[in-house]
């Protein structure tokens, strides 16, 4: 964008993710509206409300700059549970986003989005544009938000840039998440470089830190200005002795989802 955004929408906010980005993001200059279910304490703008709820959703838009799309369930659920929120709900938002005329969005996909896809046996690095295989219905709402930010771009003109979200903590909890952690601090560093950075349209981007043992292309992330500063490096020593080293036939090791394909 050529102008940073100020205001901006920050959907659900109260989850894990958007609580570490109310913390961080308004050192970077930004003015959060957040929206989520859950009632979210000390942020003036806060809007309790469901994506469903159309005049919520489209009075929460008036005004804002930009959006960071983080509402729906996180995990694998029944289908009916994913369709309305990730996939209805995304939708909702998206259009709006294009109602209320907003420019960029930053929508919180996920590495599910590629879950069955199995590693380099070499241990490459996994390219950007590894095609979409869905591990869950779970990361199949994250294949249909990456192909409904790139209809909305091409359609409309909204930029969006679709992050492919690691294992996001504040430490790495396990093996897998040595190549896949996400700090808070670079999970913040990726939204703000995502928000202001050069988009042509719709750009897909891993969410990871700086690892030494990463799994993932991050050429696009950086094209956007992001320069991760941490490495879950520093805790595989201690990691390795407690759990050991994953075999190469363990999900864990073997696919990019991990345990959502078992």
């Amino acid at each position: 964008m050529t102008n940073q955004p100020r205001s901006v929408l920050l959907t659900g906010a109260a989850g894990r993710i958007g609580t570490s980005l109310r913390e961080l993001l308004p050192a970077y200059g930004y003015r959060l509206r957040c929206f989520d279910r859950l009632p979210v304490p000390g942020e003036p703008e806060a809007v309790t409300a469901d994506l469903q709820d159309a005049g919520a959703l489209a009075a929460a838009m008036e005004g804002v700059d930009a959006v960071v799309h983080l509402a729906g369930i996180p995990g694998e659920a029944p289908f009916a549970d994913i369709l309305a929120a990730n996939i209805d709900g995304t939708h909702r938002l998206y259009e709006a986003a294009r109602a209320a005329g907003v420019r960029r969005i930053v929508n919180a996909g996920s590495n599910h989005a590629v879950g069955f896809t199995e590693r380099p046996a070499d241990g490459g690095i996994v390219p950007v544009d590894t095609p979409q295989r869905p591990d869950t219905f779970y990361g199949l709402s994250k294949c249909f938000g990456e192909n409904l930010a790139s209809l909305y771009a091409d359609r409309h003109g909204i930029e969006s840039v679709s992050l492919r979200i690691g294992s996001f903590a504040p430490a790495p909890r396990g093996i897998r998440a040595l190549g896949t952690w996400l700090s808070p601090g670079d999970c913040a560093r990726l939204v703000h470089a995502a928000l202001t950075g050069p988009v042509g349209g719709h750009a897909v981007a891993y969410g990871i830190s700086a690892n030494t043992r990463a799994w993932w292309d991050l050429s696009t992330a950086r094209a956007l200005g992001y320069e991760p500063q941490d490495d879950a490096e520093e805790y595989a020593a201690e990691l390795i002795a407690e759990l050991g080293e994953l075999a190469a036939d363990d999900p864990e090791h073997r696919y990019l989802g991990g345990r959502f394909t078992r």
